[in-house]
């Protein structure tokens, strides 16, 4: 009934893209090319990709690929994609979700039918500042105020903690909070010990929220922070390989977040995304979707998922701006105007 061809790609970012983790230079997705075995001839297309040290998938290239092909094959037999099964492959499911919605879709980008994929309106961003040297992250940073963007993300913990409070002080003594609105991401650059003392000095500057202050895997004193903390905390990595239901509501009664961020790539999938969001909602919990670094099919696909769930009329800042990463990205009907996303109409 269907076909599955994989095909993969090394992308090259324009900057080199840094985190507390390390430098990317390169990205290497593979595409899973699912067509329809009747006429006319539909097909979908879908990006597996994975962050190494990050995403709980990560394999060698050639085991990646035997297993990405062995779920292909169990769809193109059962017609069913076995989402338990590939609970611990969140980049594999995401990639074979996304195929199957194009195909359902009779092709078309627009894989939810949402007013964002009709090309009627546009998903509000943040403009995201990567790390690096003061200078580097001050011209950054111009850049996304001067491009109108009403929400900015700060990377920080490459440079000196008190430099990159410069760089905050410089934006709060320009913009308002009502102006721009300001998130940081310390990729679990804080430790146990001085965390309080740095939020407490964030927390001058009207920060929207801190996204991973600590590393994961320390329940324990993330509950802390986020019960004391003066500033709300965003889970981002503290979700990765949490793929099972009851470890999900375990994770989110223990530490109790302000906010959980989901990366489809990284979180589950689509279906895991939704399933992170509903049990959040349930304990009042806020949330928000963002890429994880995909080329513009998969940013594609994560744009539709959140118009489809937070939509009609997304206002709150997705992080959904990294589609102008790569010198060779896979062209895409995706504009960002101001701060928002469009998609052309199709």
């Amino acid at each position: 009934m269907y076909k599955t061809e994989i095909s993969s790609r090394l992308l090259h970012f324009r900057q080199p893209a840094g985190t507390s983790r390390g430098v990317y230079t390169t990205r290497r997705s593979y595409y899973i090319t699912l067509t329809s075995g009747e006429l006319p001839e539909v097909k979908g297309v879908g990006e597996c990709a994975t962050l190494p040290d990050l995403s709980c998938d990560a394999l060698p290239d050639d085991a990646y690929e035997l297993t990405l092909r062995q779920f292909c094959d169990d769809f193109c037999r059962t017609g069913q994609i076995d989402t338990e099964a590939m609970r611990p492959y969140p980049s594999m499911l995401f990639g074979l979700e996304t195929a199957k919605a194009q195909l359902d879709a009779c092709g078309s980008l627009n894989l939810f039918d949402t007013p964002f994929g009709r090309g009627e309106e546009g998903i509000t961003i943040n403009g995201l500042v990567w790390m690096g040297s003061f200078n580097e992250m001050y011209q950054r940073l111009e850049e996304k105020l001067q491009a109108g963007f009403h929400c900015v993300k700060l990377k920080i913990g490459a440079i000196d903690f008190q430099r990159e409070l410069d760089l905050i002080r410089h934006i709060r003594s320009a913009f308002t909070p009502d102006q721009v609105e300001l998130r940081v991401d310390a990729n679990g650059g804080f430790m146990p010990e001085n965390v309080m003392q740095r939020l407490e000095a964030l927390a001058q500057y009207d920060i929207h929220s801190i996204e991973q202050p600590i590393r994961q895997h320390q329940w324990k004193e993330m509950a802390r922070v986020c019960a004391n903390a003066p500033l709300p905390i965003a889970l981002d990595e503290e979700l990765i390989g949490i793929n099972d239901p009851k470890e999900k509501e375990r994770l989110l009664d223990t530490v109790r977040p302000q906010y959980i961020i989901l990366k489809p790539s990284l979180h589950g999938g689509m279906a895991g995304t939704r399933e992170w969001i509903a049990l959040a909602g349930e304990r009042g919990i806020g949330s928000w979707i963002t890429s994880a670094l995909e080329s513009n099919i998969g940013l594609n696909a994560i744009a539709q998922l959140a118009a489809d769930i937070y939509g009609p009329h997304v206002t709150m800042a997705q992080g959904l701006g990294t589609g102008q990463l790569f010198t060779d990205n896979v062209p895409m009907p995706l504009q960002i105007r101001g701060d928002q996303l469009w998609i052309t109409r199709q």
